[in-house]
């Protein structure tokens, strides 16, 4: 029974996790990370589930404690934007708040989307960072690679910051690969 349950969660790791994801360069002042998933579904599905994110996106991981109140604008100048509703911001003033997580850089449909901005605790640091998002038809699906280069000051320890960064941006990719299906 123990290699059931052993082999049942070997079969639901491989499904829900990216083939690959790592910090794959560090220096003083920045660092790099990246992360592989292949999905079921061909480019376009693809391309449009990924300018979705609040169809996939952890709510835990946004500001207004709901996925759902994010978008994003697939073109240059575009924003990955949070909505705040009056009700989650605490702000007397029945306004609501917003949030830019990043700026489209480029966005070439079903090949590449770019984006410039400092996800989570990184937007209130000096530093910067670019999301390159690569996808490329395969037998099957498509491949999708998460490059993340960030670099700049920041008070946080790159070898204490960079593993926590890639670990919460693989996550998001899982959860695009679910949404998705994995291949």
């Amino acid at each position: 029974m123990n290699r059931k349950i052993l082999a049942f969660a070997t079969l639901v790791c491989a499904a829900t996790s990216p083939a690959r994801a790592e910090v794959v360069e560090t220096t003083a002042d920045r660092f790099v990370t990246r992360a592989e998933a292949s999905v079921k579904a061909p480019l376009l599905a693809t391309w449009l589930a990924l300018t979705k994110p609040g169809d996939w996106w952890n709510s835990a991981h946004s500001w207004s404690g709901d996925a759902k109140n994010m978008t994003l604008t697939p073109q240059g100048g575009g924003c990955f934007c949070e909505r705040i509703p009056v009700g989650d911001s605490g702000n007397a003033s029945a306004m609501e708040g917003s949030a830019r997580h990043a700026e489209v850089l480029q966005a070439f449909p079903m090949r590449v989307l770019r984006m410039r901005g400092g996800f989570g605790p990184l937007q209130g640091e000096p530093a910067d960072g670019i999301l390159t998002i690569t996808l490329k038809e395969v037998e099957g699906g498509t491949r999708l690679v998460w490059e993340y280069n960030v670099g700049g000051a920041m008070r946080y320890k790159i070898a204490e910051i960079a593993p926590a960064v890639d670990k919460v941006m693989t996550e998001q990719l899982t959860r695009l690969q679910q949404h998705l299906g994995a291949l």
